[in-house]
């Protein structure tokens, strides 16, 4: 009898495979379902949602490398965030870093075998003086590596959407964080309109949209569906999974509630609803995903190689060996260093971060 449960379990999640790769949209019903696996069923929901992974990525990881450009200093309430204005955290407070320290990053990023640089400034939005500042980092940056470009600056209003296509940035970060719900519960001076907004201005200016959510802060299956649906209604090219990792002095310090299978039927569901977009496990991987941070890479196609906000990653040694063990390969930008010897020039430099 367990044995067809077992296999009644595996089937279902081939079949599901099969209509996600022939073109339909996975139902309500069956995100959930997914969510809902039950532990002995993880290893046929990976192996599922790895041959959609498959059929639009194959075996390809794509690195990312942040630098928190701005950090602290901010005037916003969300809960997770230990760069808010009512969060009690002892972390590194400093204004926008000069051309020279980001130009740095950029270097460390290159040599890190990342794809693209990701420049994160906290804050409500970018000033007029700050956004000028980025701009011309982002050509210098260009004209210098050639390398792929996201930025995360808030909310931005059209006219800068148009400014940073204009610089050659590539694409913008601004997550939704959870639901239209549960928005309201971990943040109030800016709404879930405010960020799509944001979004809609980024679309229209024609750069591409990044754009993912926090996984356990409270949220219902209804509600990971629902920002899963959400992106895909957006049409997103790229969505970052965090998992909560709950910083003393926040409202959200203290919660604990995934386990590293929880982790991964997050990870499933994302991909079998986006099944062509960019999946990237992003903060608190090797916090909840812990010894199995390498099955996250059979439904996800990428990963943050440094460190995060203001909590440590691990090495980029270790990515790197991570995987090369699943025999996955590595996105390499043009004229990217060999890996042996990378992580010391990873190693040798400041510690940079960005927000979930």
């Amino acid at each position: 009898m367990i044995a067809d449960t077992l296999l009644a379990g595996h089937r279902y999640w081939d079949i599901l495979a099969d209509k996600v790769l022939a073109g339909e949209e996975l139902s309500h019903d069956d995100a959930i379902r997914v969510l809902s696996c039950p532990d002995v069923e993880v290893p046929s929901l990976l192996a599922a949602a790895y041959r959609v992974r498959n059929r639009y990525h194959g075996n390809r990881v794509q690195l990312y490398y942040l630098r928190n450009a701005k950090s602290g200093l901010c005037p916003e309430d969300c809960n997770y965030c230990s760069q808010s204005k009512i969060a009690d955290t002892e972390i590194n407070r400093y204004v926008f870093q000069d051309e020279k320290t980001l130009l740095e990053g950029a270097r460390i990023a290159k040599e890190s075998q990342a794809r693209t640089f990701c420049i994160v400034a906290s804050g409500r939005g970018p000033s007029d003086r700050e956004l000028g500042h980025v701009c011309n980092v982002v050509r210098k940056i260009k004209d210098t590596y050639g390398m792929h470009i996201c930025v995360c600056l808030g909310l931005l209003r059209p006219d800068q959407a148009e400014q940073l296509k204009a610089a050659g940035v590539d694409r913008v970060n601004h997550n939704l964080n959870t639901s239209e719900r549960m928005y309201p519960e971990i943040c109030t001076t800016h709404t879930y309109e405010d960020r799509l907004d944001t979004l809609r201005a980024v679309r229209s200016a024609g750069i591409e949209l990044c754009s993912g959510c926090i996984v356990g802060m409270g949220e219902t299956f209804d509600d990971l569906v629902e920002i899963a649906f959400s992106l895909r209604e957006l049409n997103v090219e790229s969505i970052p999974i965090n998992f909560l990792h709950p910083i003393d002095g926040t409202p959200l310090a203290g919660r604990s509630e995934l386990t590293p299978r929880d982790c991964l039927r997050a990870l499933c569901m994302f991909r079998l609803t986006n099944p062509r977009c960019e999946i990237r496990i992003a903060g608190g991987r090797e916090l909840h995903l812990r010894s199995l941070q390498p099955l996250g890479l059979y439904p996800a196609n990428s990963v943050f190689v440094s460190d995060y906000l203001t909590t440590k990653g691990q090495t980029a040694q270790e990515d790197f060996q991570m995987i090369a063990d699943l025999g996955f390969e590595i996105v390499n930008p043009p004229g990217v260093l060999s890996a042996e010897g990378l992580s010391e020039a990873v190693a040798a430099s400041p510690n940079s971060s960005c927000c979930h």
